[in-house]
């Protein structure tokens, strides 16, 4: 056939997140959408912080339509750049320079730009994920000519199992991916994790001769509860690229901007940088949507309602273990990691599915036997299933 057969693979058959959620809207459609307890889309429900919106209005009424509508540099606009370094300085004193940051179409753009930039063609190169881990990851790896390892999690806790990551490390390792706090399990990886994994980083780098980058996905960085921080990666371990979205922390999913942070430290940074920008320009990730580069840079300091997820994260912890279930209680982004309650999570999905229970399954993700909630929807929608958890709990004896 006249077509590559492997993107019509992609094509045709959408995750299983996106299948999840195209099956709610059709029954919504059909019984109401209040009676659909959908939470399978990471789409986030509290809305973005009021001066966004305002400077978006300010911003049209008072600017060129060359400045917001106009064609940018291909990395992004020199000042939006410049704000976006200094934001980086004072919050992690790393020394990073406008000239190291690349504008992107969100964190999927970053992610594939990084892949592509450091991942070498025909080669046999190897990007190591942590399970639970995205599930496109696996395609942003492939798409970039590399092959995905996966390091299995300390049971319990998901954090990184040390010695399993030691273990998957070989001559042929170039990446290894983080994201933290983490999608699907919403576990921040503490900093004894961090600083562990980064001395297996250093130590393996020197034996095989060559620098393993860390590529730090953060969409979820500010979506943290009680006080927990996050560990910024470029402090711990020098060849580290950050890849950014605002889609979280601002509530700007559909808006599709973020950034690659090149740490100053990494050996031949600009060298780096400049495969970055190679790497986008090949992809066609160039010129990031220009109203928003200047809505970013006006509204840097801006926040979402952390508040609200978390009492929907506390509202169905509190119940769902009430009722039997085996939770990891998460301390950011807006997921809640469920053990299925049979060893199939995709018989456990189905039967919570006729209780119009909508959860994703995980074993795509890397731990078989666990579904994710994603309680990013408003508060009445998380009460309103608690019922159903409760029947769908009776139903296995709970």
């Amino acid at each position: 056939m006249g077509y590559n057969q492997k993107m019509y693979g992609l094509g045709s058959k959408r995750s299983i997140i996106r299948e999840i959620f195209e099956y709610s809207k059709s029954r919504a459609s059909e019984i109401g959408a209040e009676n659909v307890y959908d939470f399978s889309l990471g789409n986030p429900s509290v809305p973005a912080p009021a001066e966004v919106n305002q400077t978006i209005q300010e911003l049209l009424n008072t600017q060129s339509s060359v400045l917001l509508h106009g064609y940018t540099s291909a990395q992004g606009d020199a000042g939006v750049r410049g704000i976006i370094a200094d934001s980086i300085n004072k919050k992690f004193g790393v020394g990073i320079s406008p000239n190291l940051i690349y504008m992107t179409c969100g964190a999927a753009a970053s992610l594939s730009i990084c892949l592509k930039a450091v991942i070498e063609e025909n080669s046999n190169d190897e990007c190591i994920v942590f399970a639970p881990f995205f599930t496109e990851y696996r395609v942003f790896i492939e798409n970039a000519g590399g092959k995905i390892v996966v390091s299995k999690p300390m049971e319990k806790t998901f954090q990184i199992d040390i010695a399993d990551f030691e273990s998957k490390i070989n001559a042929s390792t170039k990446a290894v991916i983080v994201n933290s706090p983490n999608n699907p399990s919403g576990v921040v990886y503490s900093e004894d994790t961090i600083k562990a994994l980064c001395e297996v980083l250093n130590k393996k780098s020197v034996e095989h001769g060559h620098a393993i980058y860390l590529i730090a996905d953060e969409p979820y960085r500010e979506l943290v509860y009680s006080g927990v921080t996050v560990p910024y990666l470029m402090n711990y371990y020098d060849n580290t690229l950050v890849c950014y979205s605002y889609s979280k922390s601002l509530s700007l999913p559909g808006e599709r901007i973020g950034y690659i942070a090149v740490s100053p430290k990494m050996e031949d940074c600009q060298s780096i940088y400049l495969t970055v920008c190679g790497a986008g320009r090949s992809l066609g990730y160039v010129c990031a949507p220009s109203l928003f580069q200047q809505v970013i840079a006006r509204c840097i300091d801006a926040k979402v309602n952390v508040e609200a997820y978390k009492e929907n994260r506390d509202i169905l912890y509190e119940n769902l273990t009430a009722y039997g279930y085996e939770c990891v209680k998460p301390d950011g982004a807006f997921y809640l990691f469920v053990k299925a309650l049979e060893n199939d999570a995709y018989k456990f999905f189905e039967k919570a599915k006729a209780h119009e229970i909508l959860v994703v399954p995980c074993d795509d993700f890397g731990v078989e036997g666990y579904v994710r909630i994603a309680y990013c929807t408003d508060k009445a929608r998380v009460e309103g299933a608690l019922p159903a958890f409760k029947a769908l709990a009776k139903e296995y004896g709970l």
